[in-house]
């Protein structure tokens, strides 16, 4: 049985007895009582402290209140205990996936530290035992050897560049530019008789929306992804670089990072993705170029072919050689696997910076344009400049050649998109866009059937007609890059705002 306070109707914490009315009592509320009034509060007969008897229990369990044993309640309380659990279960879940990332990076660091050491042990073997079984005959070979490097004999002078180009443009590199364009221009004019039956059609074109966004590629701390390449193989695969120096492989179907790349000491504003090998490149205002490989999470090699902030990059047909171009004033061409420059030309008359650089389809020439408004158009054979067109305002940001061979796509600061055609060698249309509309990103999709502008917004018009057909806004800020999908399936972007974003219907 319990004790139940005549007072307060609870179980007393400090049982005692009245004598006078025989009613259990809370000995701390009926001493105040009886402190006021002096009687007993059942019968209001005079009673005192001494009278009051003390019971002598166990120590009493209060009863829960009613509150809490109905069935509404318990029922809450088992949810808040089960969220409880369930909130704690996923904060542990995020801790153990940044704890397996954080080792997963430990570990490819590890690795490619490994593989450095165990190349560079191996090269210093091999020079050891070259040098031990060296002959006289062979000082001639070390001679031109050295010659062939232009990052050690160039030093930005004209004449030592001029050697560099006679022993790094051999003509076995001549002749398979020569075989590659002969195959390509072949292939490019059967594409060109027929569109692609699963190129996307224009009506459904222009029902695309976003249907995804994703910002936490790079660091917040420095917002920006300045520049954008889709794997030719597999535009699964997205390539990102951003203000934050990184270099970022992005999995679109599966959602998550594959690589991040770090290496560069300054913003990464070009990238490219091979289009058969899991390499891609980089290039920065640190001057370098950084081929990387992206299953090691390591760069392989660092092409030193500039001596400014290296401004353009693009990869040639044969998957070989990179163009670049700098705030040098000069343009590259560079071995990707043994990461030397086999050439390098500047035009003198000129003498102004580059700001962006692309090769044609066949790969036999290639588009530079300037800090002064000029587009120019080189033969890589020659390393001449063979065409120049003017026309734009204000510094050339983007060109892009189309995959039909014939036009070529520029932009610059004058808020213009000019269209140039290569047989005639002059502009035929020109898109104006809104005042002060900023142009970061032209590309044309694999067919040459759409280009895509990106810039204040994306823009996407339908070539030959040359009319708008897609306008999105979706960005917060301008937007650095835009690329296609494979027959334009989907459309990807990503801007200052830190965000890739992928359009589709």
């Amino acid at each position: 049985m319990s004790l139940v306070c005549a007072i307060s109707n609870e179980v007393p914490e400090h049982p005692c007895v009245s004598p006078v009315s025989n009613q259990v009592f809370e000995r701390r509320l009926i001493e105040k009582y009886i402190a006021e009034n002096g009687t007993d509060p059942m019968n209001g007969q005079p009673l005192s402290e001494e009278q009051l008897i003390d019971i002598k229990v166990s120590h009493p369990i209060r009863p829960k209140a009613p509150s809490s044993t109905s069935i509404p309640a318990i029922l809450k309380a088992l949810q808040d205990e089960w969220d409880a659990v369930m909130l704690h279960s996923f904060t542990l879940r995020q801790q153990l996936q940044t704890t397996r990332q954080e080792l997963s990076h430990a570990l490819y660091q590890h690795d490619a530290a490994c593989r450095v050491i165990a190349r560079l042990t191996k090269e210093v073997t091999a020079a050891r035992e070259a040098l031990a079984t060296l002959k006289p005959q062979a000082g001639l070979v070390v001679a031109q050897a050295v010659a062939s490097q232009p990052s050690v004999t160039a030093g930005g002078a004209g004449e030592p560049m001029e050697v560099s180009e006679q022993v790094g443009m051999i003509p076995e590199i001549i002749q398979k530019l020569q075989d590659k364009a002969t195959v390509l221009t072949t292939e490019r004019k059967k594409r060109g008789k027929t569109v692609p039956e699963e190129l996307v059609r224009t009506e459904d074109l222009s029902k695309y929306r976003q249907v995804a966004t994703h910002a936490g590629l790079h660091s917040a701390s420095v917002p920006g992804i300045l520049s954008l390449d889709l794997c030719p193989s597999d535009t699964n695969k997205v390539l990102t670089g951003g203000a934050d120096k990184n270099v970022v492989v992005f999995d679109k179907k599966e959602e998550q990072i594959i690589a991040t790349l770090k290496g560069h000491t300054k913003k990464v504003t070009s990238v490219i993705y091979h289009p058969s090998q899991s390499v891609v490149f980089s290039a920065s205002p640190d001057s370098t170029i950084r081929v990387w490989s992206v299953t090691g999470g390591n760069c392989v090699q660092v092409v030193r072919a500039h001596e400014a902030s290296v401004t353009g990059l693009s990869l040639h047909a044969t998957g070989d050689y990179l163009l670049s171009s700098s705030e040098d004033q000069y343009w590259a061409f560079s071995d990707i696997q043994t990461g030397r420059v086999l050439t390098k030309v500047t035009d003198e008359a000129a003498g102004c910076a580059l700001t962006c650089a692309q090769f044609h389809p066949d790969g036999l020439i290639f588009g530079t344009g300037t800090a002064d408004s000029q587009i120019k158009i080189w033969d890589l054979k020659e390393r001449t400049n063979v065409a120049n067109f003017p026309g734009h305002i204000g510094p050339v940001t983007s060109i892009a050649f189309s995959e039909n061979g014939y036009y070529l796509a520029t932009g610059a600061q004058d808020s213009s998109v000019k269209l140039w055609d290569l047989r005639k060698l002059k502009n035929f249309k020109t898109i104006t866009l809104d005042n002060n509309y900023e142009v970061k990103s032209l590309v044309f999709d694999q067919s040459g059937t759409y280009l895509a502008v990106g810039g204040t917004d994306i823009r996407v018009y339908i070539c030959k007609q040359w009319s708008e057909v897609l306008n999105f806004t979706e960005h917060t800020g301008v937007v650095t890059g835009v690329a296609f999908g494979e027959h334009a399936q989907f459309l990807t972007s990503t801007g200052m705002d830190r965000s890739l974003k992928f359009y589709s219907l």
